[in-house]
């Protein structure tokens, strides 16, 4: 595959114009309603929103027919990291990986939580979750034993990662599908960095109305910015690794998946600590992700040589060396 030794800066411009675009106009009647949080058409808004990169980069492979030339599908799917996959086992081991790793992060983001002291858990009894579960049934319903019924929770995080895995692939098709490989030739870590920072700013339309970190103002869209920039980085080294993006894909469904097990190990009577200090994209996570990364780093994960040279060489390492 020949890769641009620069950008191509007008199909990621009308990438981002669009997915930007078209993810405000899906959120406009939620604005246009004025319910907020309250809208009960909320959950069906945000995941028709996350189709809206892949509608953005239909839309920057419409430029680049223009200016480039028509190219056949299979280099479009190769470019995209959609296929093949090659190799297999190693594509198909990392889409494994990332399903167990995701509700593994979550778990150390809520140890954090409870070491700092901002809420209490119950990983024996599940009161929290028992008495979520007794409220919403009539007085005198029996249950099933809640223990049995958390570890069937957990058991179903791998099954809700491949229920996602659909509106995860609509996100990540243009972010690490397209935005991270058009974005390669500025290097490893401005390309990881700007598509994270741009994944975090497109979800404003809802950061705006409070949504994960109820704060509907410009800390929270930069709340969002930071969390997406650890989070992504994370995604976009599988999608460097393998050249494809459906790790990328599984592991953000996996991560959906996961976020609610705060509620499932809370205590009854905790304390409710700030979203912005115990979410799931919240300062304590960002800490877990960082964590995760100097792993990375300090093991050579994000060397040139250890990145799959399909999506291009880093400019810097990539350079000739000089003769005399």
């Amino acid at each position: 595959m020949t890769v641009s030794p620069r950008p191509d800066w007008p199909a990621i411009g009308v990438f981002a114009v669009t997915s930007v675009a078209l993810s405000w106009l899906v959120a406009l009647p939620l604005w246009l309603r004025g319910l907020g949080l309250a809208d009960p058409f909320l959950g069906l808004t945000a995941a028709a929103m996350m189709f809206t990169p892949a509608l953005g980069v239909v839309a920057a492979l419409l430029v680049q027919r223009r200016t480039h030339g028509r190219r056949g599908a299979r280099v479009v799917l190769r470019e995209l990291g959609m296929w093949p996959l090659r190799p297999a086992a190693r594509t198909i081991w990392m889409c494994v990986a990332v399903i167990v790793a995701a509700p593994l992060l979550i778990a150390l983001g809520l140890v954090g939580v409870g070491a700092l002291g901002l809420a209490t858990f119950d990983v024996v009894g599940f009161s929290g979750f028992a008495q979520t579960l007794q409220a919403a049934v009539p007085p005198g319903t029996p249950l099933p034993p809640i223990a049995l019924l958390a570890l069937v929770q957990v058991a179903m995080i791998p099954i809700g990662a491949v229920i996602n895995a659909p509106f995860a692939f609509g996100e990540e098709l243009g972010w690490r599908g397209f935005l991270l490989p058009a974005l390669r030739p500025l290097g490893v870590w401005p390309a990881l960095l700007i598509s994270g920072a741009f994944w975090g700013f497109w979800h404003s339309p809802l950061i705006l109305l409070g949504y994960n970190f109820l704060e509907p103002n410009a800390f929270g869209v930069l709340m969002m910015v930071m969390a997406c920039v650890f989070f992504g980085i994370l995604l976009g080294w599988t999608r460097l690794r393998t050249a494809s993006v459906w790790p990328a894909v599984f592991a953000h469904g996996a991560f959906n998946a996961s976020a609610g097990l705060g509620a499932l190990v809370v205590a009854a009577g905790s304390a409710t600590p700030a979203p912005v200090l115990a979410g799931p994209l919240g300062l304590i996570m960002w800490v877990v992700f960082a964590i995760v990364i100097g792993v990375l780093a300090l093991t050579g994960q994000f060397r040139a040589d250890r990145l799959d040279a399909r999506l291009g060489p880093d400019p810097v390492r990539a350079a000739p060396v000089p003769t005399v």
